[in-house]
């Protein structure tokens, strides 16, 4: 078998076995959230902001990336890692659990479109379950914890009032673990974990962990989502 071979071997080995194998699903809440975040901004001519950016962590950054993508007024959702402290980490780094970070999304979004409380909105009630610590679904470890990295003093506010909010209304069993961290840099991940869903849209994992999520966005958020 030549380099290349091996090599294309093994970058689908690890594809396929990156976020885990799903046995179970994530719980639900027992409060509709959807209704916490205003309604998007129906203005048809709502004229373009200066893009911003927010960087979020979900479990395993496929389904997280795939969510947002399918967000109105998301420009861009790129696969990468956060919250550590090893410069430039690769994904086998991280997936040893010992680099710190976390597998995140970096969401680039137009606010005149979409609000960053809207973007919480879906991280918490679609995009993953913010009651489990450090796992998501089958995926374990601390690589897969539920975080909020925030690019500045606004999105900090928000972010810790939201889960505020959240926790005071008891809308789930059990208290939010989502960490706020402030961004120190995002690394982009490989190629191969970009657009993954899109690309893979029968890998057993993604049909039984992440399709879930975009039905879900579709029904919660129909004036949010777009194909």
């Amino acid at each position: 078998m030549s380099a290349v071979m091996k090599l294309s071997l093994l970058l689908a080995v690890i594809a396929a076995i990156g976020c885990g194998i799903a046995t179970t699903s994530a719980s639900k809440p027992d409060v509709d959230i959807a209704n916490l975040a205003p309604t998007p901004n129906k203005t048809a001519d709502a004229k373009p902001q200066e893009l911003q950016t927010a960087v979020f962590a979900g479990g395993c950054f496929w389904g997280v990336e795939a969510v947002f993508e399918h967000v109105k007024g998301v420009t861009d959702a790129r696969s990468g890692y956060a919250g550590g402290t090893k410069k430039d980490p690769g994904y086998e780094d991280v997936s040893s659990g010992d680099t710190g970070h976390a597998e995140s999304v970096k969401v680039t979004f137009d606010p005149a479109k979409v609000t960053y409380t809207q973007l919480l909105t879906v991280f918490f009630s679609v995009a993953h379950d913010p009651t489990q610590l450090n796992r998501q679904g089958p995926d374990r470890g601390t690589q897969y914890r539920s975080a909020i990295f925030y690019m500045n003093d606004d999105q900090k506010k928000l972010a810790t009032d939201y889960i505020a909010a959240i926790d005071s209304a008891k809308v789930f069993k059990t208290k939010i673990v989502t960490e706020v961290s402030s961004l120190k840099e995002f690394y982009e991940a490989e190629a191969y974990h970009q657009d993954y869903l899109e690309r893979n849209p029968t890998d057993s994992y993604i049909v039984y962990n992440d399709m879930p999520k975009l039905e879900a966005l579709k029904k919660k958020f129909p004036d949010l989502y777009v194909k």
